[in-house]
């Protein structure tokens, strides 16, 4: 059995980030979901160029000649939103940046994570270091030493409507540099006034345009997708791995994921997917074992896994190609293109990523669907050699029966979840603002479902392994037969009813760790296996 230790965990884990840079400069560099995330750990550190300081003093300077001349530019010298006929005098442009991040800080309900708060922080400086948002060099350096100190704003979760971008969310983001607010700092939430005393930092004056650019933008969707993304290709690659053991417990047939089938119905994720399994599936005794079998045809949750998969596979590679473009973007508003020409145009609009994230959601959903009906299927006994409700003597014990009552009850919320946010839209600022996105809540939904998938799949492992059991002493595949014995490590063979719960919430941690995954990586590379798939770049790499 090959043995995971932290330090193997680490590396084979982040297999997809291999070629992560040792350093990133914000706005000059192509950012990606995995260097994101990279930033965010510690991994890499993010730093801005001499070149694109420059750029952003350019940048700045185009401001204040705006105000200098008197030129009226929407958010520099008028009002905001409906009051955008509003004219601010040359004296006011100051005040009106620090009111806006006070009027806009109206968010509601638990903070989100502070990975998610670190993550807007890493986006937001990324499309200001651009330099096309007068941001003024010192509030663009204050944003890094939070990041580089890891003082992270507190945010809270509702309240953005992904209208002007992520207004209330943003105005929380960035309070602390006024002064204002609260931070994560060294394990405890603190006033930044706190955090001031204890680091000798003084709040910053904004200068024109300055609070309107904090706030305009789609960094807590962008946030969340950037999670989303990570979180729901681990579940994608648990599901490939968990609905192949699955496949081999209940004896089901190979012929479905033939490389011939998929070539006439090419779809890319299909072909990922029958790949995978191909290669989970290679040397099995189990499958010679049944190879002549009468059964003639598998149910769809085992059969179509391929088709279903696949099509959460397309999915999350449409939300990485969307995400990846937002990533690089520029969203807030007005912007300053040169010194002739400034935009107030609608680039901070979440629609493009909120319908994105929605069917994300979906995806994320089917996988957690398909799922429960695999657990059912194992249950139904149906299977030669493998005992109803998964264990032998039933009557006084029952099995795995109540597992199964518990991914229906995810399954279904996750259906109530999967009714697209984007779909929705209620005029704010009296009109002005009169279609919205609702970007934040189709993010923060697509979290919830995918959490709970990650449970779902975590007991469809369980009902899998058991299932699995019943094939000795076959073996599996040499890759399934490492993943199980190292389940058994964990979790034992259940011949009487226990308190299952427990054996759940392990189930949980080990597909939550990616520990199944790093085993994988770790056997194949042990036994010289590899992936035969023809799209592995484009789904394992973000």
């Amino acid at each position: 059995m090959v043995i995971i230790n932290e330090a193997q965990y680490l590396y084979v884990s982040q297999i997809t980030f291999m070629q992560l840079p040792k350093t990133f400069h914000f706005g000059e560099h192509h950012l990606t979901t995995s260097i994101a995330l990279s930033i965010a750990d510690g991994t890499t550190k993010g730093v801005i160029s001499s070149d694109f300081l420059k750029k952003i003093e350019i940048s700045n300077l185009r401001v204040q000649n705006i105000v200098d001349k008197g030129d009226t530019v929407y958010g520099i010298n008028t009002g905001f939103g409906p009051l955008c006929n509003t004219k601010i005098s040359k004296e006011d442009t100051k005040i009106l940046q620090s009111n806006i991040l006070q009027s806009h800080s109206v968010g509601v309900g638990k903070p989100i994570s502070k990975q998610l708060s670190k993550l807007m922080l890493i986006l937001k400086i990324h499309a200001l270091a651009k330099g096309y948002s007068g941001i003024a060099v010192t509030t663009i350096q204050r944003m890094v030493w939070h990041l580089e100190n890891d003082a992270i704003p507190v945010v809270p979760s509702q309240g953005s409507v992904g209208a002007s971008g992520d207004l209330a969310p943003l105005a929380h983001l960035f309070l602390p540099l006024l002064g204002l607010g609260k931070v994560a700092y060294k394990g405890e939430t603190i006033s930044t006034a706190q955090l001031f005393k204890k680091t000798g930092v003084r709040s910053l004056e904004l200068g024109p345009k300055e609070g309107l650019a904090l706030i305009n933008g789609t960094q807590f969707i962008a946030a969340h997708g950037v999670l989303i993304l990570h979180k729901l290709q681990h579940c994608l690659k648990h599901a490939d791995i968990i609905g192949a053991m699955m496949l081999e417990g209940l004896q089901g047939s190979m012929k479905p994921f033939h490389k011939e089938l998929h070539a006439l119905r090419p779809f890319k994720g299909n072909q990922h997917v029958a790949g995978r399994i191909r290669t989970l599936l290679q040397g099995s005794e189990i499958l010679e074992d049944h190879i002549d079998c009468e059964r003639v045809q598998d149910p769809y949750s085992l059969r179509c896994m391929p088709q279903v998969h696949g099509a959460s596979r397309n999915t999350w590679l449409h939300l990485k190609e969307l995400l990846e473009i937002e990533l690089n973007s520029v969203t807030d508003n007005p912007v300053i293109i040169n010194d002739e020409l400034t935009i107030s145009g609608g680039n901070f609009h979440g629609q493009p990523l909120a319908m994105a994230l929605d069917y994300a959601s979906l995806a994320a959903s089917e996988l957690g669907n398909i799922s429960d009906r695999r657990i059912y299927l194992a249950l139904e006994g149906n299977s030669p050699g493998v005992p109803k409700l998964l264990m032998e003597d039933t009557g006084i014990n029952s099995g795995y029966m109540i597992l199964q009552y518990t991914t229906a009850a995810l399954a279904s919320e996750n259906k109530s979840l999967c009714f697209p946010a984007s779909a929705d839209s209620i005029p704010t600022s009296l009109g002005q603002e009169d279609h919205v996105s609702m970007g934040s809540i189709s993010g923060r939904k697509a979290l919830q479902v995918i959490e709970n998938v990650e449970k779902i799949l975590a007991i469809e492992l369980l009902t899998a392994a058991q299932a699995f059991e019943f094939r000795k002493p076959l073996k599996s595949g040499v890759v399934l037969d490492e993943i199980h014995k190292f389940i058994r490590t964990k979790v034992s063979f259940a011949d009487s009813d226990r308190v299952f719960s427990d054996d759940i919430e392990k189930s949980i941690d080990i597909i939550k760790n990616g520990e199944i995954i790093t085993l994988v990586e770790q056997t194949m590379a042990a036994k010289n296996l590899n992936w035969n798939t023809p799209h592995l770049e484009e789904f394992e790499t973000y």
